[in-house]
């Protein structure tokens, strides 16, 4: 019997930009036109001031660890014990996410500490962003 996989995003036509960056390695938020905003998740419109004029660009893929936790439990697809984070993007929005690359202790996972994005192919389709740390 197949071990259970990893449950996929469903990529809409709102966040399929998101889904096509991630596919070439590349984290891509939207700014709004109107007011300068940087937000995530994608939507069609700015929700700090409702313009539509939006845009999307590529980010810089680097973030800071902003909350988090340790889970224990046997969840499809991963293997405990694992991360569910929020990160701070460098460029202000926050995005939960997985934390890799380092021991999942609260001793390596230290609040603030500097990150990078990791892409992982799930398939042909979804690639995820997770976060490492910042290497130098």
């Amino acid at each position: 019997m197949a071990e259970p996989t990893r449950a996929r995003p469903k990529p809409t036509p709102e966040t399929q930009h998101f889904w096509d960056g991630t596919r070439v390695n590349e984290l891509r938020l939207q700014r709004c036109g109107a007011c300068a905003h940087v937000y995530f998740p994608p939507r069609l419109f700015c929700p700090a001031c409702a313009s539509r004029e939006v845009g999307v660009f590529k980010a810089s893929g680097k973030a800071r660890l902003y909350s988090y936790v340790i889970h224990h439990r046997p969840v499809a697809g991963f293997t405990p014990p694992y991360s569910i984070a929020v990160v701070e993007l460098e460029e202000g929005p926050r995005m939960m996410t997985n934390i890799v690359g380092c021991p999942q202790t609260p001793e390596a996972l230290e609040l603030d500490m500097q990150l990078e994005v990791k892409f992982e192919k799930l398939d042909d389709d979804i690639t995820l962003p997770l976060f490492q740390p910042a290497r130098g």
